[in-house]
């Protein structure tokens, strides 16, 4: 067979975590375009660029791999310590870096998931925990520190305080289904969360 010069040629192997990610990402692409009822099998592999024995290699049910897909989408929102030298700037720091997490979440929890809990006998809230409970000792690290250098008062730090802004944060991209304005960030920071601990 001659390649013409509308032919791309044959595409190049993939292997490994570079196939295995391929797969995710054409996996979250299908649920978040056609949401989880639609999505195959057959029409991840084809996204990918690959065959459908390869998708079942990975995975032997649809539910894991969505799964797997949304923990990979999370984790591109990478979340570190920024260490300003305040609770206050680095809880906005924080709440920034979440905003896009939050909002990818939020888009995760209309239609496109409904399907999925129903099948899988889970809640968002289990869900939630998976992904966002990983990242949760850097954001209880941050307020042992502002204790550490007496900025706030650690006995006001009960569990639904500390957990108070990002819950907020939570709440309002998933009502709303975008990110959430800095300035909305700062008042909740400012307003709520810094009287509550100071």
């Amino acid at each position: 067979m001659h390649l013409t010069s509308e032919d791309p040629g044959p595409r190049r192997r993939r292997h490994g975590a570079e196939l295995k990610n391929a797969l995710l990402d054409a996996a979250w692409e299908e649920l978040m375009e056609r949401g989880y009822a639609a999505v195959t099998f057959a029409a991840v592999a084809q996204r990918a660029g690959t065959s459908r024995p390869v998708v079942n290699r990975h995975w032997t049910a649809k539910d894991a791999l969505v799964r797997d897909a949304i923990t990979r989408a999370s984790d591109q929102f990478e979340l570190t310590d920024p260490d300003t030298g305040s609770l206050r700037d680095d809880t906005v720091a924080l709440l920034e870096k979440l905003n896009g997490a939050f909002t990818m979440f939020a888009a995760a929890m209309t239609a496109q998931l409904a399907a999925y809990f129903e099948e899988t006998g889970t809640t968002p809230a289990e869900l939630r925990t998976s992904l966002i409970d990983q990242r949760w000792s850097l954001i209880e690290s941050v307020t042992r520190r502002a204790v550490g250098r007496g900025e706030i008062d650690g006995a006001k730090l009960t569990p639904r305080i500390t957990r108070l802004p990002y819950d907020l944060l939570r709440h309002d991209v998933l009502m709303n289904l975008r990110p959430m304005p800095t300035s909305d960030i700062e008042e909740i920071v400012d307003t709520l969360f810094m009287p509550l601990v100071t």
